[in-house]
């Protein structure tokens, strides 16, 4: 019998690779949802090409592109996910979230309910609600798999040991294109200079927020709740080639170490078939690059941005909406070319301490209204400043 399959964000980098993936084993797979903003061209193609009866776009002109284009088919197109009820009746095997940004949380949770495996790539879903959806998890039964290649791979190293187990955890760094530049020509980097990761090819968010490394905070935060790890045990090395993915030390003295090439092919593949074991063609094991590793700890000085870990609260609050919210104001500002890569970090930094946000780490999230509300207000606060 075919898995049943739904891909929220299927036109962006991770859901793109999904579809490739699925494409080469249709035999085995049934997408019966893909989703997307405004990519209606390549929303439609990949219905096409994996035979998808429902489509959910969100963008009004995308929407009524797309009805355009599916007026003489058997494809069924909505514009909001209220739909999902309508589309999904009995849960799905496993589903794909990899919508981009906060708009990724409320689709998210709602999928949680609707399928029996959930991996999930958005990780501002994890970071400001991962206590909504873990008791969504527990409620609904749905097996949950993280797609980052840091936290799959800590979770392909730890899932069969306790946390008492552990003594620390290392998730690795690239160091993004700035690693060996100098303080002052930093000062005179572009959104262009920025956007050239050495080893990733990823959207332009992201990649900004690997040569800030505020990348590494956000994902040293989704550690600590996925796995429910104290912020102490938790580091982050830096190592130019994208090699090692994470580290494990136990108590016991030994260490567990899992490398894979820098492709995210590999960890949404082994998501998908997380209990079938099926063969991936990749290249061999590189020995070059195992005995050229140089692993070191972050440059402080250099990645001002890793000193904010060292103020965040163990326990769940609002105050990551603020950092997401924070770092997302300011990335895009970079990227139309309103701010310097200093004053990016610059901002980020300070904003980060703002008196008036600290109370919110003392506050949990009741439910997703708590998040997008106060995501809306630190945007309007931050907007009035100029910097």
């Amino acid at each position: 019998m075919k898995k049943k399959i739904a891909i929220l964000g299927s036109t962006g980098s991770i859901g793109k690779t999904l579809v490739n993936i699925i494409n080469k084993d249709k035999k085995n797979f049934e997408v019966v949802l893909l989703t997307a903003e405004k990519k209606s061209n390549e929303l439609f193609k990949q219905a096409k090409l994996l035979n998808v009866k429902n489509l959910i776009i969100t963008d009004k002109k995308s929407y009524n592109n797309l009805k355009i284009k599916t007026k003489n088919t058997n494809i069924k197109i909505f514009n909001n996910f209220t739909a999902l009820n309508k589309i999904i009746k009995k849960k799905v095997d496993y589903t794909m979230s990899s919508i981009s940004g906060l708009d990724g949380l409320k689709p998210t949770i709602e999928m949680i309910g609707k399928t029996k495996t959930i991996a999930i790539a958005n990780k501002e879903s994890i970071i400001c609600a991962w206590y909504i959806i873990q008791k969504k998890l527990k409620k609904y039964k749905t097996n949950f798999i993280p797609v980052d290649s840091e936290h799959f791979s800590i979770w392909s190293l730890i899932k069969d040991q306790n946390n008492d187990e552990i003594d620390k955890i290392y998730i690795t760094a690239s160091g993004g294109p700035f690693l060996n530049l100098s303080a002052s020509k930093i000062k005179t980097v572009t959104p262009t200079d920025a956007l050239k990761h050495p080893n990733w090819s990823m959207g332009k968010k992201i990649t900004i927020d690997s040569a800030t490394l505020m990348n590494k905070v956000f994902e040293v935060i989704e550690a600590k709740k996925i796995f429910d790890i104290n912020y102490k045990k938790i580091s982050i090395l830096t190592h130019p080639k994208s090699y090692v993915h994470a580290i494990i030390r136990f108590k016991n003295g030994l260490s567990k170490i899992l490398v894979h090439e820098p492709n995210m092919k590999i960890p949404i593949y082994n998501s998908l078939y997380s209990k079938s074991l099926k063969n991936l063609k990749t290249e061999s094991l590189n020995l070059k690059i195992l005995n050229d590793l140089r692993l070191k700890e972050v440059d402080k000085k250099k990645f001002p941005l890793v000193k904010i870990l060292s103020n965040l609260p163990e326990k769940n609050s609002l105050f990551e909406t603020i950092l997401i919210t924070i770092n997302d104001y300011f990335v895009y500002k970079f990227l139309r070319k309103e701010i310097s890569f200093v004053k990016l970090i610059r901002a980020i930094n300070n904003f980060s301490k703002f008196k008036e946000f600290q109370k919110f780490k003392k506050i949990k999230p009741k439910n997703i209204a708590d998040i997008y509300r106060l995501r809306d207000y630190v945007s309007l606060k931050i907007g009035s400043f100029s910097i």
